[in-house]
């Protein structure tokens, strides 16, 4: 049974930082795609990085510089280092896996940025 299972959420001060995790099971990890998306309050999800199996990244522009995505074959785990936190950042974060056959998500967490 495949399972993404995201953690590190919680609630910052702008200008902080947070590092997500995305622990894969079900053998999906390898040779899959991997990446973190956000969904805020009334708008729709988007992707923020992923990561393939070969290590290339891709950021939105809105997360460049500030975001970086990376993946632990040994664990089975993908990471999103969020530095310089800004309110507009405030979403439920959640971990996605594409292996060309289906896409997987994890349950969310949530992300809040505020003083």
């Amino acid at each position: 049974q495949v399972q993404l299972v995201e953690s590190g959420g919680g609630l910052v001060q702008p200008g902080g930082s947070l590092r997500l995790s995305c622990a894969a099971s079900g053998n999906i990890f390898s040779g899959s795609v991997m990446g973190w998306y956000r969904q805020a309050p009334g708008k729709q999800r988007e992707l923020v990085a992923r990561i393939t199996s070969g290590g290339s990244t891709s950021n939105a522009d809105s997360v460049k510089g500030r975001f970086t995505i990376s993946r632990d074959s040994a664990k089975n785990t993908v990471y999103l280092q969020m530095n310089s936190l800004k309110p507009e950042d405030t979403a439920v974060y959640y971990c996605n896996a594409d292996n060309r056959v289906r896409i997987y998500w994890g349950q969310g967490t949530q992300v809040t940025v505020s003083s």
